[in-house]
This record gives structure tokens, sequence and C-alpha cells, in this order.
């Protein structure tokens, strides 16, 4: 019975699993460039993203939607939707550390959590539903 269940929400539980990783990068990337290299908050808040993204991009491909793709043009492609559906949400993500540190002046690491809460929420509806359509994985359970 729980192996039932595990297969029939291994692709959320993988997400949420990767997501965690993710989150930690972010985060980590973050407060690094904020503490130690006094960058500015939203500078730091960018290159995290670059860096989660990354790895979000490489464990969702593999391990969370097993998404396969034959060409390089359809690899291209693919990144670029999960780049681009990522940006959106760089836009929360920016807006959220803006208001919770610049604003409220809230700790830096809450906010970065709250919000990653957030973005990792919207990142899974919109790469299930926007970049990897395509997957098998995606067509067992829809």
């Amino acid at each position: 019975m729980l192996l039932k269940l595990f297969n029939k929400y291994k692709s959320m539980i993988s997400y949420l699993f990767w997501g965690g990783i993710t989150t930690l990068v972010n985060i980590v990337v973050f407060i690094v460039l904020i503490r130690y290299a006094n960058m500015p908050i939203q500078v730091s808040n960018v290159i995290a993203w670059v860096a989660s993204v990354s790895v979000a991009y490489i464990s969702n491909k593999l391990w969370v939607f097993n998404s396969k793709t034959e060409t390089i043009g359809e690899l291209l492609s693919e990144a670029f939707r999960f780049f681009s559906v990522r940006a959106i949400t760089l836009i929360f993500d920016i807006i959220i550390v803006w208001i919770g540190i610049s604003l409220l002046h809230w700790n830096d690491v809450i906010v970065k959590i709250i919000d990653n809460v957030f973005i990792i929420i919207s990142n899974y509806f919109f790469s299930k539903w926007l970049v990897f359509h395509s997957s098998s994985n995606f067509k067992k359970n829809k």
C-alpha cells in the first residue's frame, strides 16, 4: 500500500526533495553574498536565483519529471521554457524580498524561507504545466 502511494505521488515527492535542495542552494548563496561578500540584497538575490535555478533544471529534468529530449533543439527549447517560467517567479521573489527586508526590515533568512515556500509551490505547477509537459511522467500523472 505504501509503495502504491509512493508511486502515485513519486513526481511530487521527488519535486519536494529537490525543491528542498534547490531552496538550500538559494538561501546559502544569498546569505553568503550578503553577509560575506557585502553585495546588495537584490544582486545577491538574482545570483542566488541563477545558481538555484540551474540546480533545479538539472534535477527536475532528470529526476522529477524524467524528461527526455532527443535533439539539442528540444533540450534548448525545454531549458529556455524552464528559465523563462522561473523568471516569472523571480519577479515574485524580488518583490517578496524587497517588501520583507527593505520595507518591513524583517530578518533576511526568515524572508528568504517564506519567499522560497511560495516560489517552490509556484514553480512546481509552472514546471509541470508549461515546461516538462511532454515527459512520460507527466502524461502518467495527468
